[in-house]
């Protein structure tokens, strides 16, 4: 008995989304399949920018549950790009399907779709459905290949420019993203040319740093400019600033740090000696180990750059404030590397503060930042795009989470950390040192390094009665509680017990391809091969989501603006 379908084809709303192009469409049921129909409407602008074209398809018979559809995009005229949000069905019966769609069809291309709900491998029936899986993930192996930048990296997209990308993972506008650009038009728009020539040379005033503020203006950056020289402020960013991961409580004051009591004992408070106060609890220490022994930025001779590893000890103090007491410019203690202290001259102790933050500086934007969240989470992407098919519940969990990542590392690749790149021109650690730093980092870093409850309770900073006004701490722990939630509900859905999980091929190679392949030559990492259990998935893909989500967020966005104490 002839039937009737009605499909819907959703056109996307980013840059050139619509086409010209002619377009045809399968149905592919539990009872058979369709003619091949061009789509078009007489006297009709179809797959215009942001609409939804309706058609109907007509059939001799019903067929059944729709299981596939197939679009297939040919050449008219001009070939052009063609970007499909979905297409919906509505059968004879009146009943709806989609069929999610959020990719580029280019030059002449034929994809085919499953409806929205998502499926675990071993819950799939039909041969038809099995082969349209794997035939999936053979395309995209293909298409997201692994390669190492640089020795003694985590593996990363085999692509030299944004432009090689997967077209479904690009920018709508290479120009968004476009650091060069954007620098210069910062620039422009703050006024700030006539200043540039003060960053090629060294400052000599502290009034300098005030010129910059003449257009970056907001309630933070003025409190900033009238407090910056004050303690409280200077250790507030260990706790709170950009990169507020690594205070930690100290058992001992290291060897390598000789701060003694006489030192300090005009900064305790409490009528205890040094030792009793670290034995207390109320010792903290920042340490930039990390930085000992990596040559800083040496490509311009006219604009010699310096690097330092210091040590900063901290104070908590009868009001809980957390204090700078003592500082060591280096590693190794001696005549040439003395103890900066808060009651030595007033510019001694501000240069030696000066020097902590330029450190923390260069490690935030390199480990922190680029390493510990953009890095590895395109290596975590790139797993998820070979291993897992789009019908698969923990892609349709991770993917809003991971969306651009691989391209905006690529476009990091292309023109701020590659060679004569941004990072050479602005930072101590250009010209190699960010490579080299990376690359020493890699060797301690550990997959329980990633969980955020772990990183807490590993410098001994989790307990908020022992060091309060610690808000990145605070405020983290409810994001991963809240995320670990979500990802439970999530998992909780497809997976009913531990046997699935250990029966779902597709995942375990998710987990095997990231431990073999992602972090092939960092055997100490702890990265797990497989899982076992839901509760290991859920930490897993909590630990994915809050990477590249809250944790990027955490020490990104604070490059902005200083939050006031």
């Amino acid at each position: 008995m002839p039937c009737t379908y009605v499909v819907s084809v959703a056109t996307g709303t980013q840059g050139r989304s619509g086409t010209d192009n002619y377009i045809f469409v399968t149905l592919v049921g539990s009872e058979g399949c369709s003619r091949k129909i061009r789509l078009d409407k007489p006297q009709h602008d179809d797959f215009e920018r942001g609409s939804v074209d309706s058609y109907p398809v007509g059939t001799q018979e019903n067929l059944g549950e729709i299981t596939l559809v197939k679009l297939e995009k040919k050449k008219h005229l001009t070939q052009d790009d063609w970007y499909c949000r979905y297409v919906s069905v509505r059968t004879p019966g009146g009943d709806g399907v989609e069929f999610p769609c959020y990719r580029w069809l280019v030059g002449d291309k034929e994809v085919v779709l499953r409806d929205g709900r998502a499926h675990l491998p071993q819950d799939d029936e039909t041969t038809l459905v099995k082969e349209h899986r794997q035939k999936e993930l053979e395309m995209r192996r293909k298409a997201y290949r692994w390669m190492q930048w640089q020795p003694g990296f985590p593996m990363s997209i085999d692509a030299k420019r944004h432009q090689d990308l997967p077209r479904d993972i690009q920018f709508d506008s290479e120009k968004g993203v476009d650091f060069v650009l954007n620098y210069r038009k910062a620039i422009q728009n703050l006024f700030l040319n006539h200043f540039m020539h003060m960053f090629k040379s060294s400052w000599t005033d502290f009034a300098d740093f005030k010129k910059i503020f003449l257009k970056i203006k907001s309630t933070a950056s003025e409190y900033v400019m009238q407090h910056w020289k004050e303690d409280l402020i200077f250790s507030h960013q260990f706790m709170n600033g950009c990169n507020p991961v690594l205070i930690q409580k100290i058992g001992k004051i290291p060897d390598k740090f000789p701060v003694t009591n006489e030192m300090v004992a005009g900064s305790l408070e409490r009528d205890l000696t040094l030792e009793q106060e670290v034995k207390a609890g109320n010792i903290y220490m920042v340490d930039y180990e990390v930085l000992d022994g990596i040559k800083a930025n040496g490509t311009d001779p006219r604009t010699p750059q310096y690097m330092t590893a210091p040590i900063c000890l901290l104070y908590k103090n009868t009001q809980n404030e957390i204090l700078p007491i003592a500082i060591q410019l280096g590693q190794t203690p001696g005549e040439d590397n003395p103890i900066f202290l808060p009651t030595d001259g007033e510019y001694d102790w501000l240069l030696a503060k000066i020097w902590v933050r330029s450190s923390d500086f260069q490690h935030h934007q390199t480990i922190t930042h680029l390493l510990r969240t953009h890095l590895i989470s395109e290596m975590f992407a790139v797993a998820m795009f070979r291993q897992l098919p789009a019908v698969h519940p923990v892609f349709k969990l991770l993917i809003p989470h991971v969306r651009f990542t691989i391209a905006i590392n690529t476009k990091a690749r292309e023109q701020l950390i590659c060679e004569r790149g941004l990072f050479d021109k602005a930072n101590a650690t250009g010209g190699g040192a960010h490579v080299a730093l990376i690359q020493k980092t890699m060797k301690t870093l550990t997959f329980r390094s990633l969980c955020f409850p772990d990183m807490m309770k590993a410098r001994g900073v989790d307990s908020e009665q022992e060091l309060p006004c610690y808000f990145y701490r605070d405020d983290g722990y409810k994001v991963w509680e809240a995320t670990r939630s979500f990802v439970s509900d999530v998992i909780n859905i497809y997976y009913s017990g531990d046997e699935k999980v250990r029966g779902d091929e597709e995942i375990q190679a998710f987990i095997k391809d990231v431990c073999d392949y992602g972090m092939k030559d960092f055997k100490h990492s702890g990265f797990p091969r497989s899982l076992q259990s839901r509760e290991e998935l859920i930490e897993y893909l909590t630990v994915i989501v809050f990477t590249a989500s809250a944790q990027h967020a955490a020490v990104n966005f604070g490059q902005y603006k200083i939050a006031p104490v």
